[in-house]
């Protein structure tokens, strides 16, 4: 799972909840990362028309839309993030073996295939589907 991802998803659905504008010292204490990380994460987010900022001493960052209509596949596109990518690459294009001359390609058909799957599924998931699993999980 990309961490960029889980921040941001845990900063809007915050955001939503409490309604009001928040610093990024005050989203990374309740996300327990650091600031310039959520920020990072923000900023990505803001460029998305996701979230509104205010820059200053009062300052900060606020949800801006409808969590029913937010779905997190359009979090993860704003983040560019991509869930399932090889780390490393078997065998090599220049070996004369057909099976260490071609895995490379045909795993990387396989990662591709997983993240649209990925993205498909996030794309039937709303951030007030996250929150009503939070609110589950107090009953």
């Amino acid at each position: 799972m990309n961490g960029l991802f889980c921040v941001a998803v845990h900063a809007l659905v915050y955001l939503h909840r409490r309604g009001c504008q928040l610093s990024s010292e005050e989203l990374a204490e309740n996300i327990c990362t650091n600031p310039a990380r959520v920020r990072k994460v923000m900023s990505a987010l803001k460029r998305a028309g996701l979230v509104e900022t205010r820059t200053g001493i009062a300052g900060g960052y606020l949800f801006c839309g409808d969590p029913s209509a937010l779905k997190l596949e359009q979090v993860a596109r704003a983040l560019d993030v991509r869930f399932v990518e090889p780390a490393w690459h078997s065998g090599g294009v220049d070996r004369p073996c057909l099976v260490a001359s071609g895995m490379a390609g045909v795993m990387d058909e396989v990662m591709d295939d997983l993240d649209a799957r990925c993205h498909a599924r996030l794309a039937q998931l709303s951030l007030a589907d996250i929150e009503e699993r939070l609110l589950e999980g107090r009953k």
